[in-house]
């Protein structure tokens, strides 16, 4: 290990170095490519964060409601395959026990699990498995996503990939199908002043 330097630097060096390696055809030293390696350096220091975050989810409130529903959270990962993005929304509803969580925890829960080498069905797995590890009655996670290693290389094809993941009550029917009642119904359009 290099004295004075902390882990960060050195892991920037190495993508920097291994980045200027490839050989794609490019001359690495022409001016648009010749700080490409640091840019990308910084890129997966940002978009590969999710390994060093906390979600926050012990910061909870004594308000109680029957269910809580988070709809349309965006989100954006790397398919650990090609490593190549795959973006989407989340819609996660849950049941609270005694306690609620700060609603824009559940952002930081999606987050944390997205930003990182993933597969989607991990990655909605390890968000329902987070939130009912936080003692809610149940909880189920919805993932829509697009995948640029369909879309760009091999089947090109444009569709989307739905993954479910329920966990404590929300595995039994009832409670299931009214959580999905709740995620697709459409917001009431907004009222029009008569001024």
């Amino acid at each position: 290990m290099i004295q004075g330097k902390n882990k960060e630097d050195i892991s920037k060096k190495r993508i920097e170095k291994l980045v200027r390696q490839l050989e794609l055809g490019e001359n690495p030293d022409r001016e648009g490519l010749v700080d490409t390696p640091s840019r990308m350096a910084e890129m997966y220091e940002e978009i590969f964060a999710g390994y060093r975050m906390n979600s926050g989810l012990d910061v909870t409130f004594s308000e109680y409601t029957d269910a809580i529903v988070a709809k349309d959270i965006q989100f954006y990962s790397m398919c650990e395959h090609h490593m190549l993005p795959f973006y989407g929304k989340i819609h996660i509803a849950y049941i609270p026990s005694s306690v609620s969580f700060d609603n824009t925890k559940l952002t930081y829960v999606v987050e944390k699990y997205a930003r990182r080498l993933q597969i989607q069905e991990r990655l909605t797995r390890q968000i329902a498995d987070e939130i009912i590890g936080m003692g809610v009655k149940g909880v189920s996670v919805i993932v829509e996503a697009k995948h640029l290693c369909m879309k760009m290389r091999g089947v090109r094809n444009d569709s989307s990939i739905m993954t479910e993941c329920n966990r404590g009550i929300m595995e039994q029917k009832q409670f299931r199908e009214h959580a999905h009642s709740l995620i697709y119904t459409p917001a009431e359009p907004k009222l029009r002043s008569v001024l």
